[in-house]
């Protein structure tokens, strides 16, 4: 069996992937910086380039004609973005945005397409990841529309702390307004409350997480399938 190319790359997709199945792709990844706020696919915009996030995350989000956001999925360094390009789009409705900075190894879309003709098997493990992200997004309907504004905080709050380096958060209540879909006062209260529980402490632009195991239990069953399921069928 082939080794992994590069282990020292952070992307668990890129790692559970062979040399052999990169070989193609070599040439063409770039390293590149994210900061909070760039856009890295823009909705009903040709897709250029996919980014094998290494640190940070990033927010798929999905927006009405009004202008109101709503966070769909997140991407850190399990995944990657411009999923539509895997299944022969070219466009997407969604709006990618760096939620944390970080870096990602960014790869031209005809590079990547070329690199999935000439294997089977790069090709099988991208469309097993896009299971994934429909996964996620089918939790995050689930969480919606079944879970309270306390539990679905907890699973954001999780999911975010799953995807970077360290305890701390750097998000605001108006952050996490526009990604929950509420108004702000409400995320206030529930900050407020995990807070007196002593899952987090909540300072200026700033969640620090103090314990993942009463955050797990206020998500309930909205936090940890499509975590497993990633686990199930991506190796790494």
């Amino acid at each position: 069996m082939s080794r992994p190319l590069f282990p020292m790359f952070r992307n668990r997709l890129l790692r559970s992937v062979s040399a052999h199945d990169l070989r193609g792709l070599e040439a063409y990844f770039e390293p590149v910086d994210l900061n909070v706020i760039d856009v890295l696919v823009e909705p009903n915009t040709p897709i250029e380039h996919v980014y094998f996030v290494e640190r940070g995350i990033v927010s798929v989000v999905t927006t009405t004609p009004s202008g109101r956001c709503l966070e769909v999925f997140k991407i850190g360094r399990e995944g990657m973005t411009g999923i539509s390009v895997l299944l022969e789009l070219n466009k997407t409705p969604l709006r990618s945005v760096v939620q944390a900075a970080g870096s990602a190894i960014r790869v031209p879309v005809p590079a990547l397409r070329m690199a999935m003709e000439q294997s089977r098997s790069l090709r099988g493990k991208l469309l097993r990841y896009t299971h994934t992200v429909l996964v996620q997004t089918a939790e995050t309907a689930l969480a919606l529309g079944h879970y309270t504004l306390n539990q679905r905080l907890a699973r954001w709050i999780l999911m975010s702390h799953d995807r970077i380096e360290g305890d701390n958060l750097l998000v605001t209540h108006d952050f996490l307004a526009v990604m929950l879909g509420v108004r702000r006062p409400g995320i206030s209260e529930s900050l407020a409350i995990l807070e007196g529980e002593g899952m987090i402490k909540a300072l200026r632009a700033n969640i620090v997480v103090l314990n993942r195991a009463k955050l797990i239990r206020m998500a309930g069953g909205s936090y940890g399938r499509c975590e497993a399921e990633y686990a199930r069928v991506i190796a790494a």
